[in-house]
């Protein structure tokens, strides 16, 4: 099942459903209820997000043998065209076929002195199954993985500074929707340093000292655990590429749209071959090659119709372009908002922090991107993917009927708003 299934999305989605929870009980008095003594077993956590990925992994095992697919375990190279090697604890075996498709993921990203060593420097991984709960954390990357994990260890109440090196948090995404999310880390007491860079880590048997430059100074800081979230490099080592003929450029496979290798009958999909890096990108792509080698005709789904979705408190989702990147493109754009405090589902929710944005091509309507903070927003982003990949306007989303009361109303709100036809504010 990949990284997204065993150690991404499906665990730290588990463990983030726990500390939202967490989170709520916290708040019971708001909804006329009592919780009282409320508290948490961090092991319990993590042994509920692990039977999930059991579950589902075992679920892709049964799909395997549903549809009488033969799985080898053990380790695979290119062997001449057509061919792979795989060694197994049996020995090796050679397999011959038509086409082949490298799908070997990607890893978590080491910089020189920031390595992981699983006792109080952290990767994905050992944050998933922490040796201990933090008290003072430190994270060092604010895109989805950094976030994510800030967001869950904060809630449960570590002490939490994360530092970004580019100028602001969330840097893939519109500067309104990462400005917006900062400021409701901000209440929740997370330290953020942005336009900063951690230089080195000193390591201690129960400390980390890290020495941390922002604007010119120096200072240090000692934290009990850090986690590294820097990035991936592809795992394009040890396959026999380079013989193959396979071009890699930064540790990632170059393809067309198509996903081909430009060796003949050779594919490469998913965080190997490059950005976005998300498992439905992923799983799209494996489909698309499937009926490629099939025979058929299948469309290949451009990056900008891919939603990005990151699930820490806010949620934050988006698709398309954003407001700068439109006009970047020489777009003249329309854009508009609308903030969760004038949604009544929002408001019954507890929810009423949040705002949706819509860009809009001035000349001919076409929905260029959507971007989104605040609760559910990742499952609501769906909407406008369909929308994009109908090439839908702002006249068929103006006249679309919008349930009440849902969030999704919020949807419709900003539409009108970037026409200057807004109803409910």
């Amino acid at each position: 099942g990949g990284i997204c299934l065993n150690w991404g999305c499906i665990p730290t989605k588990a463990l983030l459903r726990s500390s939202e929870i967490f989170h709520l009980m916290h708040r019971a008095k708001e909804f006329g209820l009592k919780a009282e003594n409320v508290g948490y077993d961090i092991d319990a956590v993590v042994k509920r997000s692990r039977g999930v990925a059991k579950q589902l992994s075992g679920g892709v095992g049964f799909l395997m043998k549903k549809n009488k697919i033969t799985v080898v375990m053990g380790e695979a190279k290119l062997a001449g065209k057509g061919k792979i090697s795989v060694r197994t604890d049996k020995g090796s075996e050679e397999i011959e076929a038509k086409a082949i498709i490298i799908a070997t993921g990607a890893r978590a990203r080491d910089l020189p002195g920031l390595e992981a060593d699983g006792k109080r420097v952290w990767s994905y991984k050992h944050a998933l199954m922490p040796p201990h709960m933090p008290k003072k954390l430190l994270v060092i990357g604010s895109g989805a993985i950094g976030i994510e994990f800030a967001s869950f260890y904060n809630t449960l109440g570590a002490e939490t500074t994360v530092v970004e090196v580019l100028p602001r948090i969330l840097p893939v995404e519109d500067e309104e929707i990462s400005a917006f999310a900062k400021k409701q880390f901000q209440k929740q007491k997370m330290t953020i340093l942005e336009g900063a860079t951690v230089k080195k880590l000193d390591r201690g048997a129960d400390k980390v000292t890290a020495t941390i430059e922002q604007g010119g100074k120096t200072t240090t800081a000692d934290f009990d655990t850090v986690i590294s979230a820097v990035g991936i490099v592809g795992n394009v080592e040890n396959l026999g590429l380079e013989e193959a003929g396979v071009k890699v450029d930064r540790t990632h496979v170059v393809v067309d749209e198509y996903c081909r290798t430009g060796v003949d009958g050779l594919y490469a999909i998913g965080d190997i071959a490059g950005p976005p890096w998300l498992a439905h990108k992923a799983m799209h792509e494996g489909v698309m090659v499937a009926e490629l080698i099939a025979g058929q005709h299948p469309h290949p789904t451009p990056g900008t119709s891919i939603a990005g979705c990151t699930y820490c408190q806010p949620q934050v989702a988006s698709v398309g372009l954003t407001e700068a990147k439109a006009k970047e493109q020489g777009y003249a754009v329309k854009v508009g908002h609308f903030p969760f405090i004038g949604n009544g589902k929002a408001i019954a929710l507890g929810e009423p922090e949040g705002m949706i944005k819509t860009v809009f091509d001035a000349k001919t309507g076409e929905l260029l991107g959507a971007h989104m903070v605040g609760a559910e927003v990742t499952e609501l982003i769906q909407g406008y993917v369909v929308g994009r990949t109908l090439e839908t306007t702002e006249v068929e989303l103006m006249n679309t009927v919008f349930p009440h009361p849902t969030l999704s109303e919020m949807m419709h709100e900003a539409v009108l708003d970037a026409y200057g036809r807004m109803l409910h504010m």
